[in-house]
């Protein structure tokens, strides 16, 4: 095919896909007339094809895909000025499909099939007769083609490769220590420092954390220098110090949610069935560079398979509504119908955790609670297509 016709989808995969697949010359996008005509829309989309190296020829037609009779004229207008067409009808509204088959007559016509991750031919579409989708996206790629802009994270996630049995050994630890974790790494940073070449930790056994006084846990501080996340452990009377053994480690130990988050980038990596995993991926909704009214916000985990994301929560404490909610918003608006959303939770059950898992189901997040954390219910769990 030349030219490939798509409707438009709130999905974005479904906007990109076929192109992606079969790399037509041109691919018209028949859109609504606020999409058509917004500015970003148009460069985002651009941007995304060049990304991926895609070198097709994007032409955004306006048009009311509600309104059949103003579709199926459209259509054949196109159809009547371009050699080779296809129509893709794996996304668009149930009137600008009704106004594809009406006026295809000798046009290929073919759609996707999430369920079997293949093509398939509607007529006149041997092309894609039960062809398997062999396009793979990376997580920049997910964000890009909705419009957004993978930021650099707190962490290179390329470096951590290399550290998964380290990050085994400090959630052992962590499994041990769970019920006073949070206030012991609170502990941490009130004796260390986060700048850079400061390996030292040095304090009184009892500091002021928040509204609290926090006692050291010597055993705790035992465990994590036998697994040689810390060295040189001094315990006296009333104080103890240490050093770690980089910044690296240094970072897990003094943000309190890092340790599951690295927890389940690395039930990500072993499961074996992800393209890309990018641990803290943040996103610039506008596309682009940072600038002062630009929204972002963090996923602790975003991995990708094939052209399907999930996007995963870890919270170390009980889950509040608002973070379902914020977690379903970057589902739709980065993944779309193909997503996946995942929360996974270590913090201790509450009253409130029968609502929250009500409200997860309404949502369609995936809840894994403590006694599912561990790696091979993870790596099962993230398994499930």
């Amino acid at each position: 095919m030349q030219t490939l016709i798509e409707l438009y989808d709130p999905s974005p995969i479904n906007n990109v896909l076929s192109s992606l697949m079969f790399q037509p010359k041109e691919m018209i996008l028949l859109c609504p007339p606020e999409s058509a005509e917004d500015r970003e829309f148009r460069r985002s989309l651009r941007a995304f094809f060049q990304y991926m190296n895609c070198p097709v020829r994007v032409t955004f037609v306006s048009v009311s895909l509600l309104d059949a009779r103003s579709t199926e004229r459209v259509l054949g207008e196109i159809l009547a000025s371009h050699n080779d067409c296809a129509i893709d009808i794996s996304g668009g509204t149930d009137a600008s499909l009704f106004a594809a088959g009406a006026c295809s007559g000798d046009t290929a016509v073919f759609t996707y099939s999430r369920k079997r991750n293949a093509f398939y031919e509607i007529k006149n579409a041997s092309f894609a007769r039960s062809l398997p989708c062999t396009v793979r996206l990376d997580v920049a790629g997910c964000l890009k083609m909705a419009g957004g802009t993978l930021l650099p994270g707190r962490e290179d996630h390329t470096l951590l490769r290399d550290r998964l049995e380290e990050i085994d050994r400090l959630f052992r630890v962590y499994s041990l220590y769970r019920r006073i974790w949070n206030g012991q790494i609170s502990f941490i940073q009130k004796i260390s420092s986060a700048e850079s070449g400061d390996l030292e930790a040095d304090g009184p056994l009892r500091k002021k954390a928040g509204n609290k006084m926090v006692q050291a846990d010597p055993d705790l501080f035992r465990e994590l220098a036998e697994e040689n996340l810390i060295q040189d452990l001094q315990i006296l009377e009333d104080r103890i110090s240490f050093r770690f053994p980089d910044e690296t480690v240094r970072f897990w130990l003094r943000d309190i949610g890092a340790v599951l988050e690295l927890q389940v980038f690395r039930a990500c990596h072993l499961a074996g069935c992800f393209d890309d995993v990018v641990l803290s991926a943040v996103v610039n909704w506008q596309g682009g560079a940072i600038h002062h009214d630009s929204v972002t916000n963090e996923i602790d985990v975003m991995a990708v398979q094939g052209i399907s994301p999930v996007f995963i929560s870890c919270k170390t404490c009980e889950v509040h509504t608002e973070a379902l909610n914020e977690l379903a918003i970057l589902r739709d608006r980065f993944g779309g119908k193909y997503a996946r959303a995942l929360l996974v939770t270590s913090g201790m059950a509450t009253k409130t955790r029968a609502n929250m898992r009500m409200r997860a189901v309404k949502l369609g997040i995936e809840l894994v609670e403590w006694e599912n954390a561990g790696l091979e219910q993870l790596i099962n769990c993230l398994r499930r297509d």
